[in-house]
């Protein structure tokens, strides 16, 4: 099983192993310009161990005219966001707010937040409840204390902090864009009771206005289809080839996959999916006039 982290260490190896080839230095030659030992050059472009930022500088310094600014800037970034715990510096969207918790949050759901906080776009499909991007307060306490029963009140308080410090990617520049297919049966199901239910249908549809966020609706009529195997995220990252992650959420893990057949695979079922749900404008007045009979 593969965490967040540890998949964008991958990614960060395989663009440096890239840019070296193109200097045609050999591992070795590099690691003796560098001052390093062969094997952290290895250790690096294998996804082994990660690499600190004053590393990945001094190494692109190594690699001088093949790497352009923009690639040197996001190579950076990259590295830190792919450094894990402990490590500082800045990830995709700014500092990696998310560690202060780490004494709350299992390490699985600090690695999806680094994860969503340095993508560019992220394609979501959700069975059952809301995106936690687009919760409202009041829904995600109900659905964090119906998911963790027994949970204190001050932890529950935390979590909810929690999820609505990730929807700051929505107002981030640039912003995350979010595109979220939601099964009718989300916009049904009455968490919380029906005056938190109609303040977040009313909220979806707010949202739903933003230029970064398609929303749409996979209506009861439909019947089968292939989100019913379960809900799944897909991230992408700005100019990185190949970095695109599915993330997949169990009852206690979560699995990333990122072979190139199992990119295709769900990135062809997303488009399935949005293509059986309802325009984005039907979507919204369907969940206004849910909202209404709430």
């Amino acid at each position: 099983m593969q965490h967040g982290p540890a998949v964008r260490r991958r990614k960060l190896g395989e663009e440096l192993r890239a840019l070296r080839d193109r200097t045609g230095l050999t591992s070795g030659e590099a690691a003796r310009i560098a001052g390093w030992h062969q094997s952290k050059i290895s250790r690096i472009e294998t996804g082994r161990s990660g690499v600190k930022p004053e590393d990945i500088r001094l190494l692109l310094d190594v690699y001088g005219k093949v790497v352009s600014p923009e690639q040197r800037a996001l190579l950076e970034a990259l590295s830190a966001s792919a450094a894990g715990p402990g490590r500082g510096g800045e990830a995709g969207r700014g500092r990696q707010w998310w560690h202060d918790y780490r004494g709350l949050l299992p390490q699985e759901y600090r690695d999806f937040i680094s994860l969503e906080a340095g993508a560019r776009s992220a394609r979501t499909v959700e069975l059952s409840v809301v995106p936690g991007l687009l919760q409202t307060p009041e829904y995600a306490r109900a659905v964090t204390r119906a998911a963790l029963g027994g949970l204190p009140e001050p932890k529950v308080d935390a979590l909810v902090e929690v999820r609505l410090a990730r929807q700051s990617v929505l107002q981030a520049d640039p912003p995350l864009e979010l595109s979220a297919v939601l099964d009718e049966a989300v916009l049904r199901r009455q968490i919380g009771g029906p005056g938190v239910m109609a303040a977040q249908l009313r909220h979806l549809v707010q949202v739903s206005r933003l230029p970064q966020v398609r929303l749409q609706v996979l209506p009861f009529s439909v019947g089968g289809h292939l989100g019913l195997t379960g809900p799944f995220v897909i991230f992408s990252f700005p100019n990185i080839a190949d970095l695109d992650v599915v993330v997949l959420d169990h009852l206690t893990s979560s699995l990333y996959l990122e072979r190139k057949e199992d990119l295709e695979a769900y990135s062809a079922a997303f488009r399935t999916i949005q293509a059986h749900a309802l325009p984005p404008q039907d979507s919204s007045d369907l969940i206004s006039s849910l909202a209404d009979d709430a």
